[in-house]
């Protein structure tokens, strides 16, 4: 085995993955509550894998009530060295038509009221957000997605909504206008508490609608994104396998390893016991360190 161990969280649609040798579902406790579902353990070619569906089996969880920190702290505690998130979004660009996907590079926050961080009174710690994903993974996944027969652009921002609603037209517009190139639930606050983790993270987007911008095109209609969500679904699981199979047998270092250095700004003397109890997984290197 190689020193990867590859956490995949799986969008609207992917609540599963048929490639995964030795595959077992396997309970994950976290302190910060629920994670989304069990953790599906098990290897693709030279890589160990760690499936999480990120609203659970059969889709049992809406966008707001996704418990994303114990979700990123049961896949560190799963032992996870990188992740790599999927995400079904609607299109603010023209270029990015239905069926298509794209990769990640930087993200708008419009949600409301979710938990966002690790860290807070007692532990405080502040990590850049500048470029908040791993170009390295993002790479490898547009490669996987040419691999697997489908077609992937590299590079758009993506706005996280609220939701369980979609846009208003008005809405769709001005998220147009601050430069959103697709339309998302979920990404935030995930990505940034994998900063917090020290885990990189990558964002393969599969684009599904055009969301409702288009003053000549009809508005979001669910059963059509249903119907893209399952061919997205199956490219996006050949695509996963590609992934793994194309890593380098030998995991080179990431500056995200160690995203916490020089994070942390309370005083040790005043470092409060409860809070660093829940933060064994996502900052236990830094306690190791003494």
């Amino acid at each position: 085995m190689s020193d990867w161990t590859i956490g995949i969280i799986g969008g609207s649609g992917l609540y599963a993955m048929d490639a995964l040798e030795d595959a077992q579902w396997i309970p994950v406790q976290s302190p910060w509550g629920e994670p989304s579902d069990e953790i599906l353990c098990g290897k693709i070619g030279h890589v160990r894998v760690r499936f999480l569906p990120r609203h659970g089996r059969g889709h049992r969880l809406a966008p707001s009530t996704v418990n994303a920190q114990a979700n990123i702290d049961a896949l560190k505690r799963a032992g996870c060295t990188d992740i790599l998130a999927v995400s079904a979004v609607g299109s603010l660009s023209e270029e990015l038509s239905p069926g298509r996907f794209v990769t990640i590079d930087q993200f708008i926050d419009n949600t409301r009221g979710r938990p966002s961080s690790f860290f807070g009174d007692g532990f405080v710690a502040h990590v850049s957000m500048a470029d908040p994903v791993c170009p390295r993974l993002s790479k490898y996944a547009a490669k996987a997605v040419a691999t697997a027969g489908g077609e992937c652009a590299q590079g758009a921002t993506y706005v996280a909504i609220e939701g369980p609603q979609f846009s208003t037209r008005a809405e769709s517009r001005l998220y147009r206008h601050w430069g959103a190139e697709v339309i998302g639930m979920t990404a935030m606050p995930e990505a940034r508490l994998a900063r917090e983790a020290e885990l990189p993270y990558a964002l393969l987007a599969m684009v599904t609608d055009y969301d409702s911008w288009k003053d000549d095109a009809a508005t979001v209609d669910v059963a059509q994104v249903v119907e893209q969500m399952r061919g997205n679904a199956k490219l996006a699981r050949k695509a996963i396998e590609a992934f793994c199979k194309g890593l380098p047998k030998k995991r080179s270092p990431s500056p995200i390893d160690h995203a916490l250095t020089d994070a942390v700004i309370t005083a040790p003397e005043r470092h409060d016991k409860a809070v660093l109890a829940k933060l064994d997984a996502v900052a236990g290197r830094l306690f190791r360190q003494g």
